[in-house]
């Protein structure tokens, strides 16, 4: 792997684990309310890849359709309610594991079978999040977390449909300008209880624009540049740079329930996609 698409991967999972600490910060720490960080990501992401597209070519073809902007803008609302709640490592490994086993669980109802250590690492996977979602003095709150849950299916349902669609920064860019408007009536909805301040405006902008936008730019220029097992495989290390950061900027606890979930989360898909190498090989 060269020093650019190293330096390129290294940011772009930077930016991701970003998303999980500006939202919990905001929603934390500041008077914004869900609805509005939700529509405030999705405009400024797409106003970013908009421009990123204009920069590469005046005259851009959009790509994407109406249901990945559905499945985007689930993936926002439910992302941003979820972590009014959540710590930032529990929602970001919440998400993460659903994304992953949802897309595990789409590839068996089209037919692929899993070899043993697949099925071992996909069983280890699911059980550790089973094991952070039972009671307990450190448990979630269980809407909370079956709302990040949300997020990561329909996050796992926006990676599917995006499969084989060409340009992907045009088709993310696409979907963006979709979903955008997507969220005029979650936002009409809940009217009666928006609210927002300075930092939380700008903490929500920072995720459209830098951590969405710029950050999945950065992240698609790094793709060429890796192989399919060491793209899925970097990915694992998101979780663990939201629970630090959330540990070291937001003073939140690394329980041991969340630290043996992690393991068992991350290690299982580690077996899932290291069985999937060897059999590509």
């Amino acid at each position: 792997m060269s020093p650019r698409i190293l330096l390129l991967t290294a940011l772009a999972m930077l930016a991701f684990a970003g998303n999980s600490l500006l939202c919990r910060l905001a929603l934390r720490e500041t008077a914004i309310d869900a609805a509005s960080f939700t529509a405030l990501r999705l405009v400024s992401g797409a106003l970013v890849l908009w421009l990123l597209l204009r920069l590469r070519n005046p005259r851009p073809a959009l790509a994407g359709n109406w249901a990945g902007a559905l499945a985007l803008f689930t993936y926002a609302a439910a992302f941003s309610f979820a972590y009014l709640q959540l710590e930032t490592g529990v929602g970001a490994l919440l998400l993460f594991g659903a994304v992953q086993l949802s897309m595990l669980a789409w590839g068996l109802w089209r037919g692929e079978r899993l070899g043993l250590a697949a099925a071992l690492g996909t069983a280890l996977a699911a059980g550790g999040l089973l094991a952070l979602l039972l009671p307990g003095a450190s448990a979630p709150p269980l809407t909370a977390a079956l709302l990040m849950l949300l997020a990561g299916v329909a996050w796992g349902g926006y990676s599917l449909l995006g499969r084989g669609q060409g340009d992907a920064l045009a088709m993310t860019a696409g979907n963006f300008l979709r979903a955008a408007p997507l969220a005029a009536p979650l936002v009409l909805a809940l009217l009666p209880q928006l609210n927002w301040d300075a930092p939380g405006l700008l903490y929500a902008l920072l995720s459209g624009a830098v951590t969405s936008g710029v950050g999945y730019a950065i992240w698609y220029s790094a793709l060429p540049g890796l192989r399919a097992s060491q793209a899925a495989t970097v990915q694992l290390s998101v979780p663990i740079l939201a629970a630090l950061g959330g540990s070291l900027l937001l003073g939140e606890s690394l329980t041991l329930r969340l630290t043996l979930s992690a393991a068992a989360v991350l290690g299982g898909i580690a077996l899932v996609l290291g069985s999937r190498q060897r059999a590509g090989s």
